[in-house]
């Protein structure tokens, strides 16, 4: 199969303006999320609508494309972006853009869904371990996501799924096997085209949570496992940890 791997970037970031530009370790966040890409994947563009992050990738010497600043989200972002490439590619990944540390076997993996001839999305889930606390389970900037028996998503939260009965919340990591989602998306071509046309859903609107579109509208999506952790970028104080982070692992 032919995979291409979009990374949508913005430069008008309301809490972090710039944010794609911004230095990690002597190199562009974007640089680094590009590089880390590139490791997997042959087709590798940058999706932006600013001329600032254009030429900071074309000077590094990646590919970008550039695409209309009104789009509402990445999604869309990244469709217009492989109409304006126009080769012919099986499959689209998009990548965020705040991603620095992404793996490679993160990408391998939602790769791997494709094999599954049902897969029209594919995603990533984390196992909650050991080392997580219930503040990281009922944290609602971490969606939490359950599956049916052959790996499909079920559904996607900001609440802690599923509630546990008859335990003591404090007892709930050791009750059930909890998936953190990791925003990292993959769609075949057609189902990409489709989902883009598709309004707001009432479960997307009640969670803000894209992905509740496209199941509320009857689309399989695969969830692959991960056990890697990454750090991403929301704030300047995300890009200091991300420099520790950085100079630890060195």
């Amino acid at each position: 199969m032919n995979f291409v791997g979009i990374i949508p970037a913005r430069y008008a970031s309301t809490r972090f303006p710039g944010k794609p530009l911004a230095m990690l370790g002597g190199k562009t966040v974007i640089q680094r999320v590009y590089e880390q890409v590139s490791k997997v994947l042959e087709y590798v563009y940058v999706a932006t609508d600013d001329s600032r992050i254009f030429d900071a990738v074309t000077q590094f010497g990646g590919k970008a494309v550039m695409t209309s600043p009104n789009h509402k989200s990445g999604t869309d972002r990244i469709e217009e972006a492989v109409n304006i490439i126009n080769k012919d590619f099986d499959v689209v990944i998009n990548i965020q853009g705040d991603e620095p540390f992404i793996h490679e076997s993160q990408i391998r993996t939602v790769c791997e869904c494709f094999a599954d001839p049902q897969t029209m999305i594919a995603t990533l889930g984390r196992p909650f371990t050991e080392n997580d606390t219930l503040s990281d389970l009922e944290n609602p900037n971490s969606p939490k996501l359950v599956c049916d028996n052959n790996g499909f998503a079920l559904y996607f939260s900001r609440s802690v799924i599923p509630y546990v009965r008859n335990a003591e919340k404090a007892e709930w990591l050791t009750k059930f096997n909890y998936l953190k989602h990791i925003g990292l998306y993959a769609y075949r071509r057609n189902v990409l085209a489709e989902i883009t046309k598709l309004p707001q859903s009432s479960l997307e609107i009640a969670e803000s949570l894209e992905q509740l579109r496209w199941l509320q509208n009857g689309y399989k999506i695969k969830v692959g496992i991960t056990d890697v952790e990454t750090i991403g970028i929301d704030t300047p104080a995300d890009l200091e940890k991300a420099e520790l982070f950085l100079t630890k692992r060195h």
